[in-house]
C-alpha cells in the first residue's frame, strides 16, 4: 500500500516537473533556442531540432505520468532524457562555459553560473532521476488510467475480501 502511495508521488512529482519544463520552453522558443545553442554540443540544424522537440517530449511524458498512462515507458523515457541532461549540464561545467542550463526556461550566457550552480542543477536532476527510476521499477499507482499502471485487481481484493458478503448458513 505505501509503495502505491510513493508512486504515486512520484509520479505526480515528475510530471510537474516536466509540464514546467516543457511549458517554460514553449513559452519562449527562441529562448529555447539560445539555451540549447549555448552548450555548444551539436551542429546548428540539431541545435534547431532539439529546440523545437525538446517541449514537447517533456509536454508529452508529463501529461502521460499526470494521467498515469505508459507510466514505466514514461519513467524509462524520463530517466534517458535526464540522463541526457545531466551530462549536458556536467559537460558545459568540466569544459568551463558559463551557462544558464535553461532547464526551466531561459539559458544562454550567465556570467555567474558556477561550480555551485551547476553542482546543484547536477544534484536537482538527480533527485529526479531517482523519482524515473522509482516508477520505472514501481508503476502501480492510484489514480492511473493505464492498465499496466493501475494497481492490481488483487490488491483491491486484500482490502475486502470477495467472501466477506457470502451466507454461512
Amino acid at each position: 500500500m505505501w509503495i502505491r502511495v510513493v508512486s504515486l508521488l512520484a509520479r505526480l512529482g515528475l510530471a510537474a516537473v516536466w509540464l514546467a519544463s516543457g511549458w517554460a520552453k514553449a513559452s519562449d522558443p527562441a529562448q529555447t533556442l539560445l539555451a540549447v545553442r549555448a552548450y555548444r554540443l551539436l551542429p546548428e540544424p540539431a541545435v534547431q531540432a532539439v529546440a523545437i522537440g525538446l517541449p514537447s517530449l517533456e509536454l508529452a511524458l508529463g501529461v502521460l505520468l499526470l494521467i498515469g498512462l505508459a507510466t514505466r515507458w514514461s519513467a524509462i523515457a524520463s530517466a534517458l532524457l535526464l540522463a541526457i541532461l545531466i551530462a549536458g549540464v556536467a559537460s558545459a561545467w568540466v569544459r568551463g562555459l558559463q551557462i544558464d542550463c535553461g532547464c526551466f526556461g531561459g539559458g544562454g550566457e550567465d556570467a555567474s553560473a558556477n561550480w555551485r550552480t551547476y553542482g546543484v542543477e547536477i544534484l536537482r536532476d538527480v533527485g529526479f532521476l531517482a523519482l524515473a527510476g522509482w516508477l520505472a521499477v514501481f508503476p502501480r499507482s492510484t489514480w492511473s488510467l493505464g492498465a499496466g499502471s493501475r494497481p492490481a485487481l488483487e490488491e483491491y481484493e486484500e482490502l475486502e475480501p470477495a467472501n466477506q458478503y457470502q451466507r454461512t448458513d
